[in-house]
């Protein structure tokens, strides 16, 4: 290699790793492209925190909304589980957007966190000090930085949209977690993909033109309606006979 192409290599490398560059890449990119190849993705609407939990309770309390804390590391599993089919369910999204702020929190992270006493301190000791052992951990705070509850490990999402309900209420004032979960005797998803006789699935091409207009349901395993609309309401002769104007297409998310 000549002298020329080694000095314009260097000067592409340099150009390509400047402080602007990598600052113009989000936390995740870095990550999942860069540094943890078992970074999950949390969901946008999680909150931009600068970790000073005080200020993150006033912020909730303001918006009528309480804090939840997400413990998480890379390559968890569960914590996998628990982003893709609880907050990829869209009823649990929306509950969680409209009553939770939500703070995902590094069980083995460096930055820094000001606890709710005000000690400063890093994320790794934060979820030591508060007992944390595996991940997923969800502790949910009220608006003076007490303890709610907390989650200990993955909970399905029939479990957990209960959960959400008792600390979004505020139950806590009238009823024990558990006596609460087990009155509301929460359904379970079927946690299975449901394939109608007549409808396409995957591979499909969805820019195709056909006869009928082209009707497409998105679904996921652990989803109840979706077992509702398959158990039920697709058997229903009216219902079927209204979609026969269309060509209908299932897409597993």
């Amino acid at each position: 290699m000549s002298q020329t192409m080694k000095t314009s290599l260097t000067i592409l490398v340099f150009l390509f790793f400047t402080p602007a560059a990598l600052m113009a890449a989000s936390e995740g990119e870095l990550e999942a492209g860069f540094i943890n190849p078992g970074y999950h993705t949390k969901p946008a609407w999680f909150k931009e925190s600068f970790l000073d939990i005080r200020e993150d309770i006033e912020d909730a309390t303001s918006e009528n909304r309480r804090l939840m804390l997400y413990f998480y590391q890379d390559g968890c599993p569960y914590c996998e589980k628990l982003l893709k089919d609880n907050f990829g369910n869209r009823a649990i999204s929306g509950k969680t957007q409209q009553h939770f702020d939500v703070i995902a929190i590094n069980m083995w992270g460096d930055r820094e966190v000001t606890g709710v006493d005000g000690e400063l301190t890093t994320e790794k000791s934060f979820a030591r000090n508060l007992d944390v052992q595996y991940t997923p951990t969800l502790l949910f705070l009220d608006e003076s930085g007490a303890l709610v509850t907390r989650l200990n490990g993955y909970f399905p999402p029939h479990q957990f949209s209960t959960v959400l309900d008792y600390v979004a209420g505020k139950k806590e004032k009238e009823i024990d977690i558990r006596s609460y979960v087990a009155q509301q005797a929460p359904a379970e998803a079927s946690g299975k993909l449901h394939v109608e006789e007549g409808f396409l699935t995957a591979p499909v091409d969805l820019a195709a033109k056909g006869e009928k207009p082209l009707l497409v349901l998105f679904e996921q395993k652990q989803c109840l309606e979706c077992d509702e609309l398959h158990l039920d309401i697709l058997q229903r002769e009216p219902v079927r006979k209204s979609l026969d104007q269309y060509r209908v297409c299932l897409l597993y998310t």
